[in-house]
């Protein structure tokens, strides 16, 4: 992280800093940055990391509140979970395909069993590091979270909401799950609005078709694909579901109530992430029918970077409204 970025002083600077140049800051500085603002301002707050070079700001200005522990997630969670008898909030930092699958269980037990106020950040989520091949896939981290009791599960959609979605999981009471990209993504945004967990934002109304996705790359398809179907002459909404879980079963009634067809759209696998969770609130009430456009349900080892591995998956805007027109013209 820069020096310029580094030395924002507080949470309302970092907010602004952020917002102003939301296109262009990566979504992981932008936590970084709020992060340091929330140690500034609460001195009971830690930071452990796995070699995550945060000591490069954080712990230069705030060494009483960081511990760094290297690449050892496992061991991260336990000391993470035990910090906590002295410090509130933890937020426990590593790369999204470690720090969840391979420290799953001390997650399952000391965390999120515990309900301790230990907050999980795991950055190159989804396909963001798939140069580095399927061991860096991180494709199943929505799902295994989702199903721990007490967990927040937060997936920001740009920079802007992830310093927002930063103050308001440092702030909630118990564990959570923030997930990250690795690059700056255009801005969902053009005003500045609330964040709330738990409460969806809806960026278009919804219509005979409504998209909803959560992340960065998947919420910029489901834009690009309603306004695709607008120009055809089909009403579409977009829904930004920030928050999996709890997820915000309000709006999806709400959507529902019109939409003729559900798209979900993540960075995930399509089965037990976003797409599972809105299934079972359509199931429950006989909603219309859902499509679900995420990573196929098999080993996905190809190599390559994050738009090409993406596209190639079909989580992108023609596949999005090819899904949704299947079912409007049956």
């Amino acid at each position: 992280m820069s020096t310029t970025l580094a030395a924002r002083r507080t949470v309302a600077e970092v907010l602004d800093h952020v917002w102003e140049n939301r296109s262009t800051i990566q979504g992981r500085d932008a936590y970084v940055m709020m992060l340091l603002a929330l140690g500034r301002e609460n001195p009971d707050l830690a930071c452990v990391a796995t070699d995550m070079d945060y000591e490069d700001h954080f712990a230069a200005e705030l060494p009483r509140q960081y511990v760094e522990v290297g690449i050892a997630e496992q061991n991260m969670i336990g000391v993470a979970a035990g910090l906590t008898v002295a410090a509130r909030p933890v937020f426990a930092n590593g790369m999204s395909p470690f720090v969840i699958a391979r420290a799953y269980e001390q997650i399952k037990i000391d965390v999120a069993g515990a309900n301790l106020p230990v907050k999980i950040v795991g950055t190159h989520a989804g396909l963001a590091s798939g140069h580095y091949g399927p061991t860096h896939h991180s494709l199943e981290d929505i799902g295994a979270t989702r199903m721990l009791p007490n967990m927040t599960v937060v997936v920001p959609g740009d920079a802007w909401e992830a310093a927002q979605a930063t103050v308001a999981v440092a702030r909630d009471p118990g564990p959570a799950y923030l997930r990250l990209g690795r690059l700056a993504t255009p801005t969902l945004y053009g005003e500045r609005g609330e964040f709330v967990l738990g409460r969806a934002r809806v960026l278009r109304e919804p219509g005979r078709v409504v998209f909803v996705a959560t992340g960065p790359y998947p919420n910029l398809v489901a834009a690009e694909a309603a306004r695709e179907l607008a120009a055809q002459g089909v009403t579409a909404g977009h829904l930004n579901m920030h928050t999996v879980k709890p997820l915000d079963r309000a709006a999806v009634l709400d959507a529902i109530e019109v939409a003729e067809v559900v798209v979900t759209i993540e960075d995930h696998r399509a089965v037990g992430g976003l797409g599972s969770a809105v299934c079972e609130v359509v199931a429950e009430v006989g909603g219309p029918p859902v499509r679900r456009i995420g990573v196929p349900d098999v080993h996905y080892d190809l190599v390559g970077g994050e738009q090409y591995l993406l596209r190639h998956a079909g989580i992108n805007a023609a596949n999005a409204v090819a899904r949704a027109r299947e079912v409007l013209e049956r």
